[in-house]
C-alpha cells in the first residue's frame, strides 16, 4: 500500500444518462482462458481462433513454459498439463492458479463467483523470456503458493454490500465499505444512474491529500469521504493498493489516468478487446482482472463512461464484472439498474465496448 498523496483533477459535469434499467440475475465466475473449468489456458483469441503455440521450454522442476499468441503470452503448466499461471507481454497483470474461492453479494444478486484464478501484479512489465530472469524465479516461487490478498480480494474489501474497516498505522482508513458518491438532489429515483454523484477519486475515499509523481497535488472533499466512482475505484485498487503508477489527467502519462475513457485509451498494458464502437461478441480472450469499458450515455453512444473489473464466467456461463455504480452505491457485482454481464442483451452488455489488461 502507498502513502503518497495526489494532484487535483478537472471534474466534468455529470452527463445525461439512459433511463433506468432494472433487473436481478444469477451468476458466479469460472475465469477467462477456461481457467476454472479445466485449469488450462485455452489459447482463445479475440477473433475466436486459437492462439498458435510458438515453442515450449522447460526449467528445473515440474514447470513447463509455453508461448501462445493473440495476445503474446507465456503460460506456465504443471506436470499434468494444467495452467499454473499466465503472463501477457506488455502487461503487469498475472493470473495464477490457487485455491478455489467464492464471491457473492446477496443484497443485489443471486450470483456466486467461484474461481481458482488469483490475480497479482508483477514487479515488471512482462516480456517474452522473462521466465529465465533471476527476479522471476524468486517471485514465482513465492507467488505460486501465496494465499495472501490478491487483486480480487483487495477489490472486495470495498464492497458496497458491507466490508469491515481497516486502518493503517497512521490511522487512515484504507479499506472498508465504499460508496459511489454524495446524494444528487436533482435525481429522485434511487435506481437512476445519477442518483449518487460521480467525481469521487481514491483520495476522496481515503480523506487524505495526495501528491502525484509529477508534483500535482489533490485535496479530498469532505463530502466525498469513503466514496469512489467507477474509475476512482480502479485507481484505489490497482494504484493505491497494488502499486501501479497513477497520474491525475485524462491524457497520456505514466500509469492510470483519471477517467474511464482515458484509462481505456491511455492506460498501461495492452488492449485485448479494441473499441470498435460496437458490442464485442468474441470474449474468449478475456482473463480475470482485465478492465472492461462501457459506453452508457444516451446521447453519446460512442463515448466510454464506465469501467469495471472482469471476474470471469458465472455459474450460468455468463461473463460477469465488478464495478462501482450509483444504484448499488458503491462497488458491486450485482444487478441493480442493469445486470453486471458482458454478454447478452442487458443494459451493460449492450454498452460493453473494450477491454484492457494492465
Amino acid at each position: 500500500m502507498h502513502s503518497e498523496p495526489l494532484g487535483r483533477r478537472n471534474r466534468p459535469t455529470r452527463r445525461a444518462v439512459l433511463a433506468t434499467v432494472a433487473g436481478v440475475a444469477a451468476a458466479g465466475v469460472v475465469g477467462g482462458y477456461a481457467w476454472n473449468r479445466h485449469g488450462h489456458d485455452s489459447g482463445s483469441s479475440s477473433s475466436g481462433s486459437s492462439g498458435s503455440g510458438s515453442g515450449v521450454s522447460t526449467q528445473p522442476g515440474s514447470h513447463t513454459f509455453e508461448r501462445l499468441s493473440d495476445p503474446g503470452r507465456t503460460v506456465v503448466r504443471g506436470s499434468d498439463g494444467g495452467t499454473l499461471a499466465t503472463f501477457t507481454d506488455g502487461a503487469r497483470t498475472a493470473v495464477l492458479a490457487g485455491p478455489t474461492r467464492s464471491f457473492s453479494e446477496p443484497r443485489t444478486t443471486s450470483a456466486t463467483v467461484t474461481t481458482n484464478a488469483w490475480v497479482r501484479v508483477l514487479p515488471h512489465t512482462w516480456q517474452q523470456g522473462m521466465e529465465k530472469s533471476a527476479w522471476f524465479k524468486g517471485w514465482f516461487g513465492k507467488a505460486l503458493g501465496d494465499t495472501g490478498p490478491d487483486v480480487f480480494a483487495v477489490a472486495f474489501e470495498y464492497s458496497s454490500a458491507g466490508a469491515p474497516d481497516k486502518h493503517n498505522g497512521a490511522g487512515v482508513r484504507y479499506a472498508g465499505t465504499a460508496h459511489f458518491g454524495p446524494r444528487n438532489q436533482r435525481v429522485s429515483s434511487p435506481l437512476d444512474f445519477a442518483y449518487h454523484d460521480e467525481q469521487s477519486d481514491f483520495y476522496d475515499y481515503l480523506g487524505t491529500p495526495w501528491t502525484f509523481s509529477d508534483g500535482a497535488r489533490a485535496q479530498p472533499e469532505q463530502a466525498r469521504y469513503g466514496d469512489v466512482d467507477c474509475s476512482g475505484f480502479q485507481r484505489l485498487v490497482w494504484g493505491y493498493r497494488m502499486g501501479l503508477p497513477l497520474h491525475n489527467t485524462n491524457t497520456k502519462g505514466v500509469g492510470l489516468p483519471r477517467r474511464a475513457f482515458a484509462i481505456a485509451v491511455y492506460g498501461p498494458g495492452l488492449m485485448v478487446i479494441p473499441d470498435t464502437h460496437e458490442q464485442p461478441t468474441e470474449l474468449g480472450v478475456l482473463q480475470p482482472g482485465d478492465l472492461v469499458f462501457f459506453a452508457i450515455i444516451k446521447d453519446r453512444p460512442g463515448f466510454i463512461d464506465h469501467c469495471g473489473m472482469y471476474l470471469g464466467l458465472d455459474d450460468q456461463g455468463r461473463h460477469r464484472f465488478y464495478s462501482s455504480r450509483s444504484a448499488a452505491n458503491g462497488p458491486t457485482m450485482g444487478d441493480l439498474s442493469g445486470r453486471s454481464l458482458l454478454d447478452g442483451t442487458d443494459f451493460y452488455a449492450r454498452g460493453f465496448r473494450a477491454a484492457r489488461r494492465l
